[in-house]
């Protein structure tokens, strides 16, 4: 973890260029550090997807309404002070990526972090070996 869902309405898609923002989200979670200067998340285990809405009502339904979802789950036991460090990041990375049409249209932005404690927690993969001492 941390793993990432971005859902947006479908209205942004002509404009919006999701994957460019899917891959910013990453790169500023893969950067967090903690007050010693250590990781805070693993590389291997960061995955940010997006998905559009294609049907969904915004405010008072107005065709140029939009919004964008993101949320965000990591495993716990990080200090708050890290967490929020981290959902500060991506606030910021989502609020520049979409300044250029919040300025020309209605957009809600919400940002969320969860902690996850799963009942069950099953992982096969081998994304980390490629970033072992990174």
């Amino acid at each position: 973890m941390p793993h990432v869902v971005v859902q947006y309405t479908a209205n942004l898609d002509p404009e919006a260029e999701v994957g460019r923002l899917c891959h910013a989200l990453a790169e500023v979670l893969v950067a967090q550090r903690d007050a010693g200067g250590a990781r805070v998340f693993p590389i291997g285990g960061t995955r940010v997807l997006a998905y559009p809405a294609a049907h969904f009502a915004v405010a008072d339904g107005g065709a140029d309404r939009a919004f964008v979802f993101v949320e965000a789950r990591i495993a716990p036991g990080r200090e708050p002070a890290v967490v929020k460090a981290a959902g500060e990041a991506m606030l910021g990375v989502v609020q520049r990526h979409f300044e250029k049409i919040f300025a020309s249209r209605p957009v809600g932005i919400t940002v969320q972090v969860h902690e996850s404690a799963a009942a069950y927690d099953a992982k096969h993969s081998n994304l980390h070996p490629l970033f072992a001492g990174r």
